[in-house]
């Protein structure tokens, strides 16, 4: 694994069956297939982006998310890419975000939520009240295609900085959308510390906490 700051990936990791590496730039647009096809009916995107060109709106809020996580050396995803973790890491735990991507999330994402923009940036700013004071790894994006789903992918993605966690005595946290996302989460050592909704109501959300030292399940 990559020191922290450092761009470089880190080598393959060998969790079982599934084979786990960091992401490249040669997996962005795989990356944003995936999370496209995975979150398309999700609660959170249903809310988030309007009804008109939704489909095209997800996929390019993807592959920005996706830039932003292979440039920062915080995402993580299975050998075929049908999985995929992407993480926002606490201040000096992974590589400076460049000036030309952090631009085209600032001019990009209001656009792409058009007339959602403003329930979601009052939403992330609540949100972030309720997540840990101190440094931690915040999940932002976890997706695994459909017919690759029930054989251990997605914890298998989220185990290299779950292990980062422990090792450096910090929690992992995310914001979940749904309480099947909950459940699942919770099998991985999280545990719910905030229930709220979105700004305009209408979303519940739960923050779920992940204590570093938590025993990681067998995949």
């Amino acid at each position: 694994m990559s020191e922290p700051g450092s761009s470089e990936t880190g080598p393959t990791v060998h969790l079982g069956v599934p084979v786990v590496r960091p992401a490249e730039p040669r997996d962005v647009p795989r990356i944003a297939a995936t999370l496209t096809v995975s979150l398309a009916e999700s609660r959170w995107v249903r809310w988030a982006l309007p009804v008109d060109g939704r489909t095209q709106r997800l996929t390019r809020l993807a592959e920005l998310d996706a830039h932003r996580a292979v440039a920062t050396g915080t995402a993580w995803v299975s050998e075929d890419v049908e999985a995929v973790a992407s993480w926002e890491a606490p201040e000096g735990a992974a590589a400076p975000l460049p000036r030309d991507v952090r631009t085209a999330l600032e001019r990009e994402v209001p656009r792409l939520h058009a007339d959602r923009a403003d329930a979601v940036a009052r939403t992330d700013a609540a949100l972030a009240a309720a997540l840990p004071d101190g440094p931690h790894w915040r999940l932002r994006a976890l997706a695994t295609r459909p017919r690759s789903r029930r054989r251990g992918l997605g914890g298998a993605v989220l185990a290299p900085v779950l292990d980062r966690c422990d090792a450096d005595g910090v929690p992992a946290a995310l914001v979940a959308p749904a309480w099947a996302v909950v459940r699942w989460a919770r099998a991985l050592g999280f545990e719910v510390t905030a229930a709220t909704r979105s700004a305009d109501g209408q979303l519940p959300l739960w923050v779920a906490v992940r204590p570093p030292g938590v025993p990681m399940p067998e995949l």
